[in-house]
C-alpha cells in the first residue's frame, strides 16, 4: 500500500494532483490511501480523507510499503522510525504552500538518511516510476548532530546578546 500524506496545516494540491495523475496512468496497481487535509484538488484514482487522528495515521504508516509526503518533520520521522520507503516533495513558499522555505532545508538535511527527494512535480513523476528501487529510510539518529548542537548554541548566544542590549 502507498500512503500519501500532506500534513494538517495547509493544502498541497501539487503533490496530490501529481500522485493522482500517476495513479491514473498506471491503472490497476498498488492500493493508494491519502490524507489530503484541505486540498482543493480531489483525487479520482485513489481513496482520500482530509484528516486522520494520530492512531489512524500510525496505522497507515505501519501498513504502508511506501510513504509519499510533504517534507513535514513529523511525517519524515514517522516513516524513518518505521523504516519505510519514503519519497518527499517540499512545499514551496513562493507557491504559497507554506510560510517559508523550511521544507526545502529539511529535505536537504534528511536526504542523507536515504529518503527519496523530489523538488518539484517533474522530479516527483520520475521518482514515482522508480518507487520499487527506493531503499527504506532511517534509522533515526540516536542523538543530535554536532552541526545542530553548534547551530543551537550560536542561536541561543545571539538571542542572549539581543536581550542584553534591550
Amino acid at each position: 500500500m502507498i500512503f500519501v500524506t500532506v500534513g494538517a496545516q495547509m493544502p498541497f494540491d501539487r503533490l496530490v494532483r501529481t500522485v493522482d495523475e500517476w495513479a491514473g496512468r498506471r491503472g490497476n496497481g498498488a492500493e493508494i490511501v491519502a490524507q489530503i487535509h484541505d486540498s482543493r484538488y480531489q483525487p479520482r484514482h485513489f481513496q482520500a480523507v482530509r484528516f486522520l487522528d494520530p492512531l489512524e495515521f500510525s496505522a497507515h504508516v505501519r501498513r504502508a510499503d511506501v510513504i509519499i509526503s510533504h517534507a513535514g518533520i513529523g511525517s519524515i520521522f514517522a516513516a524513518m522510525q518505521a523504516h519505510k520507503r519514503l519519497l518527499v516533495m517540499p512545499r514551496r513558499a513562493a507557491l504559497h504552500e507554506t510560510r517559508n522555505e523550511h521544507q526545502v532545508a529539511t529535505v536537504r538535511h534528511f536526504a542523507r538518511y536515504g529518503i527519496g527527494v523530489a523538488m518539484d512535480e517533474h522530479e516527483l513523476r520520475a521518482a514515482l516510476d522508480r518507487l520499487e528501487a527506493l531503499p527504506p529510510a532511517g534509522p533515526l539518529p540516536e542523538a543530535a548532530s554536532t552541526e545542530l548542537l553548534a547551530a543551537l548554541t550560536d542561536f541561543i548566544a545571539q538571542d542572549q546578546k539581543v536581550r542584553a542590549r534591550r
